[in-house]
């Protein structure tokens, strides 16, 4: 005899009974032929019959689950302790980013602490008694949903969740902060934009510089009709931050006969019929590039919002939010455009905080 078989006399008498009615075979006859082979007979855990093992098995599951928690804290402290840009040296994949192996790691043992701990609980201290069942119709009856509920209940106190409570504690413990690690991952969104979005390089004074030429602008440089593209003036194309800085600051300059501009501040803004609107599309941020000379239009090639360069560079047709910042310019002593001041408003797509 195994150490886990029980001679029957020194098991529960529900327990006996139990096992006696899931050995029973059915007898063949003319009626049915094939006898149902019945269910072998079950074999007791010692967690069933010495509850010092229970309870080891419990504490067991409850170390894991806690092992589950203190790993997502580390995922948490990890998250905020370590640069983006440390490495580490790990034989014998060599040096790899600090940051990332160690949120793999406590996130990977957080949830792999739950799914140990739930199946130590499932195989120690769950019943294990296999039951058979009829197959019903799909349609359940009132005496079958009440069945069911009742397996349910029966299925939560053979759990154990109850009375094992250091369990159900701790798995609750883990359970719940294990989501924490997704709300943290938020940061990598980015850092909060504060004003960053609002502002740009352009400011009183700077002059409009050509970005093909790299020189900057004359008024007498911009011919009617014609489209010119410009930065601010200091911006080069070797600085770190050019990507950044051009993608706020980017300059469509239009020349339109003063008489066919119909927005009085447009006027008011613009020089002898220069105008300077963002060259940044307020749907998603793409280039505008395209200009159709009789209409004044302008079109972004991403997905055809159109903008009226005549008409303070509202919309008018697409699925851009609101017109296209302008900005303010004048000439110099010397003949060549200068900005009077930033945008008025934050250039390119909405964002939840744009008032």
């Amino acid at each position: 005899m195994s150490s886990h078989e029980i001679p029957e006399e020194n098991l529960p008498a529900a327990q006996a009974a139990d096992d006696h009615e899931h050995r029973s075979v059915a007898v063949a006859d003319e009626k049915h032929p094939f006898a149902d082979p019945g269910l072998p007979p079950h074999e007791h855990r010692i967690q069933d019959i010495d509850e010092r093992a229970a309870r080891r098995s419990e504490r067991t599951v409850a170390l894991l689950f806690t092992v589950s928690m203190l790993a997502t804290i580390g995922f948490i402290a990890s998250f905020v302790a370590i640069g983006v840009d440390e490495n580490v040296y790990v034989w014998p994949f060599g040096h790899t980013n600090a940051l990332n192996m160690a949120l793999g790691l406590t996130l990977g043992l957080a949830l792999f602490c739950i799914g140990a701990g739930a199946v130590h609980w499932a195989r120690t201290l769950m019943s294990d008694v296999e039951i058979a069942d009829e197959r019903h119709a799909i349609e359940a009856a009132p005496e079958v949903k009440a069945k069911v509920m009742a397996d349910f209940k029966q299925g939560a106190g053979e759990s154990q969740i109850g009375r094992r409570k250091l369990i159900r504690n701790t798995m609750l413990g883990a359970l719940a902060m294990v989501p924490l690690s997704g709300i943290v991952l938020l940061r990598d969104l980015g850092p909060l934009p504060e004003e960053k979005l609002r502002h740009t390089l352009w400011s009183k004074g700077k002059l409009l510089v050509n970005m093909n030429t790299n020189e900057p602008l004359k008024a007498s440089d911009v011919a009617v009709g014609s489209l010119t593209f410009a930065m601010p003036e200091g911006l080069e194309e070797h600085d770190e931050d050019f990507q950044k800085e051009i993608a706020k600051a980017a300059l469509m300059i239009v020349r339109i006969q003063p008489d066919n501009i119909k927005d009085k501040q447009e006027l008011e803004w613009s020089h002898e019929g220069i105008v300077a609107y963002s060259k940044i599309c307020t749907h998603v941020g793409c280039p505008i590039s395209l200009y159709e000379q009789q209409t004044h239009h302008v079109l972004c090639p991403c997905h055809q919002s159109t903008f009226d360069l005549s008409d303070g560079g509202r919309v008018i047709f697409g699925p851009a939010g609101h017109a296209l910042p302008q900005l303010r310019i004048t000439v110099n002593d010397e003949g060549y455009l200068e900005a009077l001041g930033d945008f008025a408003e934050p250039v390119g797509p909405a964002f939840w905080e744009r008032g």
